[in-house]
């Protein structure tokens, strides 16, 4: 504990106001987060498509730039994880609880609600309604997990730097990242993290109880979520004190695992056919449109630019709020690795999953909604339970499911624990246990009180306030990171020149 910085009592005392201000004043903390939220996305709409869209841009330079040579690491540094593991807990950490809530609930919306085109309940609509999921969940979202996971990694592994936000900006910003600035910057990092792991923890204990409530009947309310995070968070816990090579490498194994057998099942029970045209067509149909899906913005059309608001400004956010978790976790596992390789697996191997999923999920949810079965009423944390008690096996795919969301909950949690471990201990490799369970209480807490001063609504309201502030960081990572690959190429250049000239 003596490692502690700063930077965690300054991050506890601003969390721990917003959990009194919810616990003494719920409604009072729901309308300030709902109006932040809305001068947010109405004055700022236009700011996040042009930042998120420029983290995609540096990421394909440094993909095709012959930067993309350098090691994460020093010449002789091996990847501590094998391909499979690497990849299961990215994907587990990156995406999880929000893939298995959304991967329904989002197309079905889409196609039968609100349409982000107007073509709804057509097959134009089904069509639209995929390619914008795609959109959504596809590269734009992990490019700004991947800049941000590299931009530590580079700094890390390779010039030796604390695994600190603000240690990636020394090329712009000097000896101001180790003073005030500094600590300013990654008290940032660490509340985005907070709201942003404890928004995801909020949706994984809905979902469960919809659950539990559609199969079961267990009611779905405020006290059923309170008992599903206190149970759970006593097993991320014991998983987070198990260490990063036991508890959370098994654990992203098995989500792995449990995830490809549930998307087997509902892939061979559902229309198999038909799923595979849908992947096919969207893929094709979101790499022509992505140019203009990333700079949409409505600006004569108060529909579709509140269907904007809500959803693609909603989840750039939300990417951004998850960045410092996930950027730090995966930087942390991916020692050893180029550049270009980081980029490529990191960028397209789990948007092709997240695809996949969203076709066999989001597919056979619209399918069976064209043909009678009223889904689209259900709550959102339903959806899924709905489809697939249309399915043979009805109740064991809910029950598979149920506990899918719970082991990716799990691993959230698990990792977030170690990643606020990190940031508020200097950059330690190996936080202590103590303070792992520290942080695990200080989100389970956080979660309850967002859900019980709001429920969905104010964890979206949150998500969208902490990204802000973190997007203009991230863009100067981006840039310090650039300007220090550049410097360590153009160095590399002269060095092989020299000793050509000696030769």
């Amino acid at each position: 504990m003596k490692k502690i910085s700063i930077v965690f009592y300054i991050s506890v005392a601003i969390l721990l106001l917003l959990v009194f201000i919810g616990v003494i004043n719920p409604t009072l903390l729901e309308n300030i987060t709902s109006s932040v939220q809305s001068f947010i996305t109405d004055a700022f709409g236009w700011y996040y498509l042009i930042i998120v869209a420029f983290y995609l841009i540096v990421c394909i330079y440094l993909l095709v730039s012959p930067v993309g040579r350098i090691k994460l690491g020093k010449l002789d540094d091996k990847p501590e994880f094998s391909r499979i593991s690497w990849l299961a807990m990215l994907f587990s950490a990156g995406m999880g609880i929000g893939l298995v809530f959304y991967g329904t609930a989002e197309p079905l919306s889409h196609y039968a609600i609100n349409s982000p085109t107007g073509e709804l309940g057509t097959n134009q609509g089904m069509k639209d309604s995929m390619r914008y999921t795609f959109f959504h969940w596809g590269i734009h979202a992990w490019a700004i997990y991947g800049l941000v996971a590299l931009c530590l990694a580079y700094f890390t592994f390779r010039k030796g730097d604390s695994s600190l936000i603000s240690s990636t900006l020394k090329p712009i910003i000097g000896s101001k990242a180790e003073g005030g600035f500094g600590k300013a910057v990654d008290t940032i990092a660490v509340i985005a993290t907070v709201l942003g792991v404890a928004t995801t923890l909020g949706f994984g204990a809905v979902q469960i109880n919809g659950g539990l409530s559609f199969v079961y009947g267990i009611p779905s309310n405020f006290l059923s979520q309170l008992i599903i995070i206190l149970i759970v968070t006593v097993l991320f816990l014991v998983s987070a004190l198990s260490g990063l090579g036991k508890g959370i490498k098994i654990l992203s194994n098995a989500n792995m695992i449990l995830a490809g057998l549930l998307f087997a099942l509902v892939f061979v029970l559902g229309s198999t056919l038909f799923t595979l045209n849908l992947f096919t067509d969207t893929l094709g149909a979101y790499f022509q449109e992505i140019v203009k899906m990333s700079f949409r913005i409505a600006p004569l059309n108060e529909e579709n630019r509140a269907w904007i608001n809500n959803w693609t400004i909603f989840y750039w956010a939300w990417w951004i709020a998850w960045s410092p978790f996930v950027g730090v976790f995966i930087a942390r596992i991916s020692r050893g690795r180029t550049i270009r390789e980081f980029v490529a697996y990191v960028l397209f191997i789990p948007s092709v999953i997240g695809f996949l999923w969203f076709s066999v999920f989001g597919g056979n949810a619209m399918l069976l909604e064209q043909h009678g079965a009223v889904i689209s009423s259900l709550a959102t944390e339903e959806v899924l339970f709905g489809v697939l008690e249309h399915y043979p096996l009805g109740k064991i795919l809910s029950i598979l499911a149920m506990i899918l969301i719970s082991t990716f909950f799990i691993t959230s949690a698990d990792s977030g624990t170690f990643v606020l471990g990190m940031m508020t201990t200097n950059g330690s490799q190996n936080p202590s246990n103590r303070l792992k369970v520290i942080w695990g209480i200080l989100l389970t807490v956080m979660a309850l009180v967002l859900l019980y001063s709001g429920g969905l609504q104010a964890l979206q309201n949150t998500m969208i306030i902490a990204a802000l502030p973190f997007s203009a960081i991230i863009a100067l990572m981006a840039i310090s990171l650039i300007k220090a690959v550049n410097i360590e190429a153009k160095e590399f250049r002269r060095k092989k020149l020299d000793t050509k000239t000696k030769a």
